[in-house]
């Protein structure tokens, strides 16, 4: 059995494919939102997160012979708790990476390395700051000192404990935009506009995360972007093609 950690749609879209050629597949997940959009027999999904130990079990329990790593780019501890429980369990490990969104010479944007520089840049860059990195960070966004006088704008999954969540912390409904990515351009655009954004926080999730759009509606608004660089983990085995996933596969089972 192959383990997909996925609740991404490329992770999602590879669980497919190799389901398509014949191979056994299980696929992990973060909520029950990622589940339902899982178009697999739903006993074959498994929800809710994972450290070392639990994927220790898991590998146990269901004869998992090799994971294939498809989550999100930002999910560090997902990687490396995966990563770990391989070396432990002694079976493979290969990393299907999304490529990232091509950066252009914008004066406006701002590349940090994680979510608290991107607080204190967004906070003196404009006092309306609209927040598209999903909902895991939203409470340190919220507390921080220097992001206090501003309005926090969060777009965010629709998905109940997610809303609930953005209540708890503070958030106005009026502040929150609950919708599914990605986003066209024009979109994009039409929130930014609407909400008289003047700084925009986000991730390099590449082209399928809606990356691209991100940035291009921020050129066509002239406004600043704060862009929270990916996080450097010395991945194993790591690819960038569903072709080289297969290809490991096969070399493995050799």
């Amino acid at each position: 059995m192959i383990l997909v950690l996925g609740g991404t749609k490329d992770g999602r879209d590879l669980a497919a494919l190799l389901t398509e050629k014949g191979y056994p597949v299980i696929v992990s997940v973060f909520s029950d939102y990622g589940r339902d959009l899982i178009q697999l027999d739903k006993e074959l999904v498994h929800t809710g997160p994972l450290d070392t130990d639990g994927f220790i079990s898991f590998i146990g329990t269901n004869q998992i012979h090799l994971i294939v790593d498809a989550s999100h780019p930002y999910a560090v501890n997902v990687s490396q708790n995966a990563m770990k429980a391989c070396q432990s369990t002694g079976i493979p490990y290969v990393r299907y990476e999304r490529p990232k969104a091509p950066l252009p010479a914008y004066q406006g944007l701002h590349v940090v390395h994680d979510y608290d520089e991107a607080a204190k840049v967004a906070s003196v860059l404009g006092k309306v700051v609209f927040l598209t990195t999903g909902s895991r960070h939203l409470k340190l966004f919220r507390n921080t000192s220097c992001l206090q006088n501003h309005r926090l704008i969060a777009r965010v999954l629709p998905e109940p404990s997610v809303l609930t969540e953005c209540l708890s912390l503070g958030f106005k409904p009026k502040d929150i935009v609950a919708m599914q990515g990605p986003f066209s351009h024009n979109l994009n655009i039409a929130l930014f506009q609407e909400y008289n954004t003047e700084v925009i926080i986000t991730k390099n999730s590449g082209q399928i995360g809606g990356s691209d759009t991100k940035i291009t509606a921020a050129m066509s608004l002239n406004l600043p972007l704060v862009m929270i660089d990916r996080p450097v983990i010395p991945y194993q085995n790591l690819v960038y093609d569903t072709k080289d996933v297969i290809k490991f596969i096969r070399e493995v089972h050799k």
